[in-house]
C-alpha cells in the first residue's frame, strides 16, 4: 500500500500575531508581511514538482491578501479553515466561536469563492464544544488533534476528563480526524518569539528529523498519512525553502509514496472506513460504552 504525503501550509499572516500572541506591535505584527512575499516562492516550488497542497487560511488573511488566496486556489490547492483572526477557540462562548467560524466562511467565500471542507484550529487549540460545531457546519475532516500519528481516526465528542477520575471516553462522530505533531511543524523548530519560541535551528536538523519520520511511516505505516504543518513566514526564508525541496525529491524518490491534500486523503479514507464499520475494528481511538463500563 502507499504512503500518502501532505504539504500543509498554514497561511497565517498577520493575524497569528494579532491573535495567538494578541501583539499591538507593529514591527511583530509587520512578521506577518512576510507570509505575502512567501506564499508565490511556495507555489512556484509546488508548480515546479506538478504538487497539490493543502493550505489552511484565516479569515482575516483573506481578507488581507484576497488576490493571494485566489491564486492558490486558481492553482488547484486545497483552501482549509483555519479560524477568524488566529484565535483561540476557549477563550470564546459557544455564540463566539460559532461567530469565528462563520467569519472566516465569509472571508474564504468572499476572497476566493471557496467554502471549506477541513478546518485546522488555530495554534490546534479546541473547547469542549468544536468538534460538534465543526459538525453542525459540514466538515468532512479536521486537522488539530494528536492522538496519531500517520493514523487518521473518527473524532469523539463528550470525553470527560479531570485530575482525580479516570478518563471517560466519549462517542465517535462522523468528522475525519487528520492528527498532527509539533514535531512536524516548522513554527518551533524555527521560529523566535522572545519568551515563548527558540527556535532558529539549522535546517539541516529538521530535515533530519523530518526524513526519518517519513522513513519511519513509509516503513511501518502503510495507507497512512505523512503530513508536514508549514508557515510560508517561516517555511519561506530562502535556506528553508532549499530544505524543503531536497525533502520533496526524497519523498519523490519513493515510488510507493502519492502526494495527496488532505480533503482528497480524508475522502479516500472515509470511504473505505465507514464509521461502524470503523469503529468495530478496535483502533485505540473507538472507544466503545461497554468498552469502558468493563473498566
Amino acid at each position: 500500500m502507499t504512503l500518502n504525503c501532505a504539504l500543509t501550509f498554514d497561511f497565517d499572516a498577520m493575524s497569528v500575531w494579532l491573535g495567538s500572541y494578541k501583539s499591538r506591535n507593529p514591527s511583530m505584527i509587520s512578521r506577518g508581511e512576510f507570509g505575502a512575499i512567501a506564499v508565490p516562492r511556495i507555489l512556484s516550488l509546488l508548480k515546479k514538482h506538478r504538487i497539490k497542497a493543502t493550505f489552511c487560511i484565516p479569515g482575516h488573511t483573506a481578507l488581507a491578501y484576497p488576490d493571494i488566496v485566489k491564486k492558490i486556489d486558481a492553482e488547484g490547492h486545497e483552501i482549509a479553515h483555519h479560524g477568524w483572526v488566529h484565535e483561540n477557540p476557549a477563550d470564546f462562548d459557544e455564540a463566539g466561536e460559532r461567530f469565528n467560524i462563520e467569519k472566516g466562511l465569509e472571508c474564504l467565500k468572499k476572497a476566493a469563492g471557496v467554502t471549506p471542507k477541513g478546518y485546522r484550529s488555530p495554534s490546534w487549540d479546541f473547547s469542549d464544544r468544536t468538534i460538534k460545531i465543526l459538525l453542525d457546519y459540514g466538515f468532512v475532516y479536521d486537522s488539530s488533534l494528536m492522538g496519531a500519528d500517520f493514523t487518521p481516526y473518527y473524532a469523539r465528542i463528550d470525553d470527560g476528563f479531570d485530575s482525580v477520575s479516570p478518563y471517560r471516553f466519549g462517542p465517535n462522530v462522523d468528522l475525519v480526524e487528520l492528527p498532527v505533531t509539533w514535531l512536524l511543524d516548522d513554527f518551533p523548530h524555527f521560529e523566535f518569539v522572545d519568551k515563548d519560541t527558540y527556535g532558529l535551528s539549522a535546517s539541516s536538523k529538521v530535515e533530519e528529523i523530518w526524513t526519518d519520520e517519513f522513513t519511519y511511516a513509509r516503513k511501518n505505516v502503510k495507507g497512512g498519512l505523512f503530513s508536514l504543518t508549514m508557515h510560508p513566514q517561516v517555511i519561506g526564508r530562502g535556506h528553508r525553502l532549499m530544505m524543503l525541496e531536497r525533502l520533496i525529491n526524497k519523498f519523490k524518490r519513493a515510488r510507493d509514496v502519492k502526494f495527496t491534500t488532505m480533503l482528497a486523503y480524508a475522502q479516500g479514507w472515509r470511504k473505505a472506513n465507514p464509521l461502524d464499520k470503523w469503529k468495530a475494528s478496535g483502533a485505540p481511538q473507538a472507544q466503545s460504552a461497554c468498552g469502558r463500563d468493563r473498566l
